[in-house]
């Protein structure tokens, strides 16, 4: 394959998952939506680099640097860098000046570049130093608590953290994980009744908006690179 990704879940609170991927011929994929920002960094032609990315709200192509390596954390909703703040991230994002193989500045602050296996502690150094934080009425909202406050003042809290509503979270994270079903093979109709889509149209249209491909494409694997682990 031309872009290859591989995902693990992390012990940390703070990290919605690790990733990592090479690409090999492929100049542009599809992007797929996501409620989570991230820090991804990668190498090429011995030049490295980093980047702060956002949550998106929709499916797109985007550019591949060719022959690169990648390792990227996603941070878990909730979550924010304290010097800027997610929802000014939201379908954007921005590179991070002055990366090596060692380290990388973020903050006015130079951090170790990290590995594969190094992602929970470089984003414990985050915390620890106020570089990220969380917004406590969303995690518990996330862990499935009432918090004591309103449900505007929720909403409210959700939209200043994370730049995105609730509702429009659900929908991401459903429509995700029916890519990740469609793609080991389990019928539509399962999938539409398992995540209580309306129907399969209802379902088709998210596939469309937010992952840019069919249930088929899916199934087959077709449709070229995308910013998926579907293995």
């Amino acid at each position: 394959m031309a872009l290859r990704l591989q995902t693990r879940s992390s012990d940390s609170s703070w990290i919605e998952a690790v990733w990592t991927g090479t690409s090999a011929g492929a100049t542009e994929m599809t992007s797929v939506a996501t409620a989570c920002w991230g820090l991804v960094f990668w190498e090429r032609q011995g030049t490295w680099y980093a980047a702060v990315t956002g949550p998106e709200t929709k499916t797109d192509i985007a550019p591949v640097p060719e022959g690169a390596r990648f390792v990227g954390i996603d941070f878990a909703v909730g979550t924010s860098l304290r010097v800027l703040p997610t929802p000014a991230l939201v379908d954007g994002g921005t590179q991070l000046p002055d990366t090596t193989r060692r380290t990388f500045r973020l903050a006015g602050v130079r951090w170790e570049t990290p590995g594969p296996d190094d992602a929970e502690a470089l984003v414990d150094r985050l915390v620890r130093t106020g570089a990220v934080v969380r917004d406590p009425i969303v995690t518990a909202v996330r862990r499935g608590h009432r918090p004591p406050v309103s449900q505007r003042t929720v909403e409210r809290r959700f939209r200043a953290a994370t730049g995105l509503t609730q509702g429009a979270v659900r929908q991401v994270e459903r429509v995700r994980e029916a890519a990740a079903l469609l793609a080991a093979a389990t019928p539509v109709a399962d999938v539409v009744s398992r995540l209580d889509y309306v129907d399969e149209p209802h379902l088709a249209r998210a596939l469309r908006r937010y992952v840019g491909r069919t249930a088929r494409q899916l199934r087959e694997g077709a449709g070229g690179p995308i910013a998926l682990d579907l293995n």
